[in-house]
């Protein structure tokens, strides 16, 4: 808790060198026009308030999602495993920018340069030695990389390299290989650019919260969200008579 006058309050951390203090907003947005068709005010920390969970969940409440599979676009944040397995059990497809791998050692061998057998329960390096992956999920090369002519590039360990595979490890491996793909690039490169001039709409001049604790704030989020998505619909054409509304063609 940083605030006793709003013990809703959270730190967080937007990147390693930027910090932010308060509530998180969560949207989903309709790319093709910009509308924000669902959205969820929160603490800014914790597991439950991550952008996956709340993104995943919004998604899940949305209506428009029932009548099939749909294409959801997000950064990197919502390329969790858990949120690629809901995905992908909704049958939806993930058009999500894949979270970085880090080699253990600046410019080496990274997750995927190692070869996971998950039928067979093993992990061989680009050594060539294999390993079994532990009930926990860890794969260890340990005295296997003495002396190893690649271990430089691999890992600066003492006791040589380890893994921790996560248990969705699979589908995370397969996304970041669809990610490469040009067609996957080119269709979040399309649409992002909307995205985020719907988001620029919701911040601009109103990065702070006008009340304490979450649910008053969260009211007024989906009151500002309304006015935008009205602003929008007029522009994009909305017309009223009498018992009928109409978006010009």
């Amino acid at each position: 808790m940083i605030s006793t006058v709003d013990p809703d309050a959270r730190h967080a951390h937007k990147t390693i060198s930027r910090r932010q203090d308060g509530f998180k907003a969560h949207v989903v947005v309709e790319p093709d026009t910009g509308l924000i068709i669902a959205t969820r005010l929160t603490g800014a920390a914790g597991a439950a308030n991550s952008d996956a969970t709340v993104g995943i969940a919004l998604l899940a409440d949305d209506e428009s999602t029932a009548a099939g599979p749909v294409e959801v676009l997000g950064d990197s944040a919502y390329g969790t495993g858990e949120a690629l397995d809901a995905l992908d059990r909704a049958g939806h497809t993930a058009v999500i920018k894949p979270w970085p791998l880090r080699p253990a050692v600046p410019g080496g061998f990274t997750l995927d340069d190692f070869t996971v057998d998950q039928a067979a329960g093993t992990a061989t390096c680009p050594h060539g030695t294999t390993r079994p992956i532990s009930r926990t999920r860890a794969v260890t090369f340990g005295a296997a990389c003495r002396g190893c002519p690649l271990r430089q590039r691999c890992t600066t360990a003492t006791d040589g390299r380890t893994l921790h595979l996560h248990p969705h490890e699979a589908l995370q491996r397969a996304h970041r290989a669809r990610a490469a793909d040009p067609d996957f690039q080119a269709t979040y490169r399309r649409h992002r650019p909307m995205v985020e001039r719907s988001l620029a709409w919701l911040t601009r001049g109103n990065r702070r919260v006008p009340y304490r604790g979450a649910a008053k704030n969260d009211a007024w989020l989906h009151l500002r969200v309304a006015a935008i998505d009205l602003r929008r619909l007029l522009t994009l054409g909305l017309t009223g008579t009498p018992g009928h509304w109409a978006l010009a063609s």
